[in-house]
């Protein structure tokens, strides 16, 4: 006998039962009616945790449940299942990392309060967000009650997007068991990473377990073994794994010579939300290009400030995960990034800025820039300047001016004093 959904979230809720409950139910109703999860929060009168609660799937209250069904006209068992807890339990001695977990200049996550506090006082009715220049996705990670478009134009950063934000369901056991594979491997055989950089940036073994990693991912997808998703959870996992590891100061321009390789490639399973918006989108696009075809209520802008390129500081991570194993060249062992440099970080920068405001289609535009127009050397000052950041802005609406104090990233050949980190906020009239 199948006991009612009524009768089973009362079991589960006093606790007689061990089991985990999922909402992507009401995710995909939500998603076939056009429907945000603010209008649900609106319509049901739901506070903001209670719709926390949903997203992370946590249990909420059956007067909660019932507000939801009323208004969508539908069961309990159209929004909900449960699944016995053993599901959701990863392999054993396999560690889990969060978004924040990666090395990565300029990542925003210490500054995702003020960015918060910002949208939550003075952006109205924001059912959607678009993260245009996502790096890592740590703001985009602060939004996910709405709609989330993400992009970068680096294939590594929007394969982590993906990862992290893709609607697209996944097996998670599956995840765990493949992982725990890979660590338990020991791989000997040369391959790509061990001729390319072997005893540089990793040990030659752990550039052998790499190599092997990332070539059987590939082996796994076009086997049809794994989907999109799940591919790039497991792209990400070996990245974020490397970076843990890598003979670096945190970026990839040069590896420390000489050095000992005390600590080895072992991957840990992402922490990620298994019943994200079904109408997230991730893009890998240069995001001039992108605006003209995508709509948001608010597009949040962080670009590249100076001249440092990102493909340059992180090319391997770049490298291994577009996995087309280019010539590379130099003592850094760089390849070929022609393709994706960005105009932000050259002196077309304020053209490039002007160009991305004008096609722009949002009702509030969030940028964020430093106060480094001229304050370290000449690589590190930002590219564009005030007077051309507000004098751009204000042609599209009301701009606003919010800044946090920020300690300036420096290569140790610049005393950078007073760096502030600042929000300029643009209310877009007539859209």
């Amino acid at each position: 006998m199948t006991l009612p959904y009524a009768i089973i979230s009362q079991i589960v809720l006093r606790g007689l039962l061990k089991m985990a409950v999922s909402y992507r139910k009401l995710w995909n109703i939500l998603s076939h009616r056009s429907l945000s999860a603010v209008e649900l929060r609106q319509a049901t009168r739901m506070a903001p945790n209670t719709l926390t609660k949903l997203r992370k799937n946590e249990n909420v209250s059956l007067s909660v449940l019932d507000k939801i069904c009323s208004f969508l006209e539908c069961d309990y068992g159209d929004i909900m299942n449960y699944v016995n807890d053993e599901s959701t339990q990863t392999e054993p001695n396999l560690p889990s990392f969060g978004i924040q977990s990666r090395r990565y200049l300029g990542s925003k996550y210490k500054l995702l309060p003020l960015i918060t506090d910002v949208v939550n006082k003075h952006c109205d009715g924001v059912a959607s967000v678009a993260d245009i220049f996502s790096g890592t996705g740590a703001v985009a990670s602060a939004f996910t009650d709405k709609q989330i478009i993400t992009n970068d134009l680096m294939y590594s950063n929007f394969i982590c997007n993906y990862a992290w934000f893709s609607g697209q369901d996944f097996d998670g056991q599956k995840i765990c068991r493949i992982i725990a594979g890979y660590n338990a491997l020991d791989v000997t055989e040369s391959n790509y990473m061990t001729a390319n950089f072997a005893d540089t940036y990793f040990s030659r073994a752990d550039c052998a377990k790499i190599g092997y990693i990332r070539e059987d991912i590939e082996a796994l997808y076009a086997g049809h073994e794994i989907n999109e998703r799940e591919r790039a959870l497991l792209i990400m996992s070996l990245i974020y794994a490397m970076d843990k590891i890598a003979n670096t100061c945190g970026h990839y321009d040069a590896y420390i010579q000489g050095a000992t390789f005390d600590k080895h490639l072992f991957l840990s399973v992402p922490s990620v939300n298994a019943s994200n918006n079904p109408l997230n989108q991730c893009y890998n696009e240069d995001a001039n290009k992108l605006v003209t075809h995508i709509y948001a209520d608010l597009v949040y802008i962080d670009p590249p400030y100076n001249s440092r390129q990102y493909c340059d500081t992180y090319h391997l991570l770049e490298n291994v995960a577009r996995w087309e194993k280019p010539d590379v060249y130099g003592m850094a062992k760089k390849m070929d990034r022609s393709g994706i440099k960005s105009r932000y970080c050259t002196r077309s920068a304020e053209t490039a800025f002007r160009e991305l405001i004008e096609e722009i289609h949002a009702r509030y535009i969030l940028f964020s820039y430093n106060n480094m127009s001229s304050k370290g050397n000449e690589r590190s000052n930002a590219k564009i300047s005030d007077d051309v950041i507000f004098e751009t802005l204000g042609k599209r609406g009301e701009v606003r001016l919010f800044e946090e104090r920020h300690k300036a990233f420096s290569a140790g050949k610049s005393d950078i004093q007073d760096n502030a980190e600042r929000l300029f906020l643009c209310q877009v009239k007539d859209s």
